[in-house]
């Protein structure tokens, strides 16, 4: 099979298209045939860094939507020939960027007929990440004040849509530019965060959703939050003053790294059929092409999800 693959750490022209030998699905197993796979900012640190995975070689990539071609012993959710998507395990399930790869059961949903691959491909790992900070960890509910950072991104748009399909008031931040986009995803405010302190304009919110790290940006969140609220960051922080404050107000400030997960896949798959949830897609490219996907996600200025096809 084909596959984008390293061997080294470093910028996009490491990433190379090589021959590999079809993997085979184990116990509880199936192989996908990909269609679509989504490339994400994970993808791009992980390249460069290393970052969970250590030292290449290794092939990136955690969405997928595709075919079942093969099962392993023990599965009974799946069989060849349905319509697949889901994120394999993270971080160690990598190797989406490939024509086959194979994942627990589990990971898997069956792709909501209502959208193609490239659609589906490019919602897993974000969604997921926006569902289970937004619904699992912080009970967002009916009625409740939603801060999205970054809303305009990958993780942002898609967390506006769950947000709002739970009945949530939100407010996103995004450059001017991207107000009219934010808005159009149900976003009930929209801030300039390069213009506005964001800490005292979004006063009073139960959740804040931050995909954009760092201590200045956890202190923000807080000042924003009313007490018993909680901030979930997706990126680590230190922000020890900031962290003090929260539990002072009886709120929490909280890490999250995303897990594979059937049944919120399953939760966004009823959001996708329905057209609660639709990823916007930035921009297509050949397997062949990831670096060049790489090199242009990395500039940080793309609104939504970039995707690669394959076959």
């Amino acid at each position: 099979m084909r596959a984008i693959r390293q061997e080294t750490l470093g910028a996009p022209e490491v990433l190379k298209e090589e021959e590999l030998p079809v993997p085979e699905p184990g116990l509880g197993q199936i192989r996908v045939r990909v269609h679509a796979a989504g490339v994400n900012p994970t993808d791009w640190k992980h390249r460069e860094t290393g970052r969970f995975l250590g030292e290449p070689p290794f092939v990136l990539g955690w969405d997928v939507s595709g075919v079942v071609d093969e099962v392993g012993f023990g599965t009974t959710l799946f069989r060849p020939g349905d319509e697949v998507f889901g994120m394999v395990p993270y971080p160690f399930g990598v190797g989406t960027h490939a024509e086959y790869v194979v994942g627990p059961t589990r990971a898997f949903a069956f792709k909501p007929s209502e959208v193609d691959h490239v659609t589906a491909g490019a919602v897993p790992l974000a969604a997921l990440t926006a569902w289970q900070a937004l619904v699992d960890t912080a009970g967002v509910g009916d009625g409740d004040r939603v801060l999205v950072h970054a809303a305009a991104g990958g993780v942002g748009h898609l967390a506006v849509q769950i947000a709002k399909a739970r009945g949530a008031h939100v407010i996103g931040t995004a450059s001017e530019p991207k107000h009219g986009f934010v808005r159009s995803l149900g976003a009930d405010e929209v801030i300039d965060y390069r213009t506005t302190d964001v800490g005292e304009a979004a006063q009073g919110v139960d959740v804040v959703l931050d995909a954009v790290g760092g201590d200045e940006q956890i202190g923000m969140s807080v000042r924003a939050l009313r007490p018993g609220g909680t901030v979930v960051s997706l990126l680590p922080f230190d922000a020890a003053d900031a962290v003090a404050r929260a539990e002072e107000q009886n709120s929490r400030v909280v890490n999250m790294l995303v897990e594979h997960d059937h049944q919120g896949m399953r939760s966004i798959a009823a959001l996708v059929a329905r057209g609660a949830l639709r990823p916007t897609i930035a921009e297509t490219f050949p397997l062949a092409q990831a670096a060049r996907a790489h090199e242009i996600g990395e500039r940080g200025r793309t609104t939504g999800k970039m995707v690669l096809t394959v076959g």
